[in-house]
């Protein structure tokens, strides 16, 4: 048998940087800049606002990925051939003006052709996420155990203390709560005038006045309210006590009252015989 030839063994050179471009597409758009595979990879890990991609710009750097790539690695450009003729007519339209056919119909515009291609990312984008979530889910026999599981019926039964709905843990909750962070409620009490005080005060101011004061028979009601010009809670609460009170009197038959119009001032006058009783007074 002849002596085998005993070949030296070479390693391959040392690949250049533009073969290792090649493995790898390298996208600068706005906000995302880094090495995809295809187009709808960087749909799936979410790099890039698909809202504001600019179909223009990733197809213009696509054609001249692909257009590299065949002239180092014929083999790898076959896998972009078919996305890149796409994009070169979607770019052919975005650049060109629309021109209506034979029968005087328009075809689709570019930019409704790029905006169901953003459409078709942003839906394999939402599918992705979807199914992600759902396999991140727990899973049955490793996540979690389900009820009955064989080997549990050997163990040895457990004695159950206590035992408690729903409605119990939470009274039970509610109570340390209430014991950890006691509240008093306090009702804020306004110093508002009751109907008494408004009588006892509208008769007292009418039994002190001279009887000079009443040559005039008829008095505004507004005369007996209380010093207060401002609109508060306790100046509209004496102005209602204090017509309470008059109209009281009126009953009474201690005073009279008239008005001589709607929503016009209210005069008080004394009766006769409580006119004759002050001055007597």
């Amino acid at each position: 048998m002849e002596n085998a030839i005993a070949i030296p063994f070479e390693e391959d050179p040392a690949r250049t940087a533009e073969e290792k471009a090649a493995d790898a597409l390298i996208v600068s758009l706005d906000g995302y800049e880094g090495p995809i595979d295809l187009l709808l990879t960087m749909a799936r890990d979410q790099k890039v606002d698909l809202r504001q991609i600019s179909i223009l710009a990733l197809a213009e750097q696509y054609l001249a990925f692909v257009e590299k790539v065949r002239k180092l690695r014929i083999e790898l450009a076959a896998d972009y051939l078919v996305m890149a003729a796409w994009l070169a007519y979607l770019k052919s339209k975005l650049l060109l003006p629309a021109i209506p056919n034979a029968e005087g119909e328009e075809e689709l515009s570019g930019e409704a052709l790029a905006e169901a291609l953003a459409f078709q990312l942003q839906r394999l984008e939402a599918m992705q996420k979807v199914a992600k979530q759902l396999f991140e889910r727990p899973q049955l026999g490793l996540n979690r155990l389900p009820v009955g599981l064989a080997g549990l019926a050997d163990q040895a039964p457990v004695a159950v203390k206590w035992q408690a709905n729903l409605f119990d843990i939470l009274d039970a909750y509610g109570a340390i709560t209430r014991r950890a962070n006691p509240k008093t409620y306090d009702i804020k009490t306004w110093p508002l005038m009751s109907m008494d005080e408004a009588t006892m005060r509208l008769a007292n101011m009418i039994g002190h006045m001279p009887s000079s004061q009443w040559k005039e028979l008829w008095k505004a009601l507004d005369a007996f309210m209380p010093n207060e010009d401002d609109a508060t809670l306790n100046t509209r609460s004496a102005m209602a006590s204090t017509l309470t009170a008059a109209l009281e009197m009126v009953k009474q038959e201690k005073i009279n009252l008239k008005q001589e119009g709607l929503f016009g001032p209210i005069y008080i006058s004394l009766r006769e015989q409580t006119q004759d009783a002050a001055n007597d007074a």
